[in-house]
């Protein structure tokens, strides 16, 4: 199995930046599988959404509420995700959860989630 352990979360005042960073650890076998990386995000009462993705090769997508703001980045040799968050808006405070997703050479899949940061965009 892959652990998936968040940092960075914080308060911060809107129009300010954070970086929100994911460290996956297990078996190299395991951290050899993951395939497609994430970061989530669920405010209260909401939904948990996808705020963006990023590929082992490196293509990207994110969440329209996002684009232009936000870059998801990936250290393959470190095992670590980030998220640049700029120009934050009230509207993006929420826990943000990282999550990895791959298939095992067993054609087994697995998905993988942390605890999750707090983002609270508060002035």
């Amino acid at each position: 199995q892959v652990q998936l352990v968040e940092s960075g979360g914080g308060l911060v005042q809107p129009g300010g930046s954070l970086r929100l960073s994911c460290e996956a650890s297990g078996s190299i076998f395991s951290i050899n599988a993951i395939n497609t990386m994430g970061w989530y995000r669920q405010a209260p009462g909401k939904e948990r959404e996808l705020v963006a993705a990023i590929t082992r090769g490196g293509s990207t997508n994110y969440a329209d509420s996002v684009k232009g703001r936000f870059t998801i980045s990936r250290d393959n040799a470190k095992n670590t995700l980030y998220l640049q968050m700029n120009s934050l808006k009230v509207e993006d405070t929420a826990v943000y959860y990282c999550n990895a997703y791959g298939i095992t050479k067993r054609s087994t899949p697995f998905n993988s989630w942390g605890q999750g940061t707090q983002v609270t965009v508060s002035s």
